[in-house]
């Protein structure tokens, strides 16, 4: 299958319900290249998510099997800066704040709108939230 389409697989399964997406090259039998397509999701997504894999990809087959995921509890703040506002994912274990990231779609937007590198506009983030 062609890696130009992985972005639109990738966009249709996380629209789809699936909580992560990703590729990792591989050999397969006979020493082929390949790529194995990764999903995580929830059960009830299961079954959608299969459909949108077999539509829209090469394979004729898929592996599936559970996994634990564990994930901080979280919210977000916004922060005022000269850029306007942004978005800052807050983690927190049993209560007690751990870290916090500025969301990447935010620093993305500014980037392009500015013309600044993304790790200027980070370093200007930085400054507002503390991270």
């Amino acid at each position: 299958m062609s890696p130009e389409y992985y972005q639109y697989i990738f966009d249709r399964l996380l629209k789809n319900g699936a909580l992560d997406v990703y590729i990792t090259p591989i050999f397969m039998k006979k020493q082929r290249p390949a790529n194995m397509l990764s999903v995580l999701c929830k059960e009830e997504n299961l079954e959608n998510l299969r459909k949108v894999i077999f539509e829209e990809t090469s394979t004729f087959g898929l592996r599936q099997y559970k996994v634990d995921r564990y994930a901080l509890d979280r919210d977000f703040k916004v922060v005022r800066t000269p850029f306007g506002d942004v978005r800052v994912k807050m983690g927190y274990l049993n209560g007690k704040f751990l870290k916090s990231h500025i969301e990447s779609d935010d620093v993305k937007k500014i980037a392009e709108k500015t013309g600044l590198s993304v790790q200027d506009v980070l370093k200007i983030l930085r400054q507002y939230d503390g991270t």
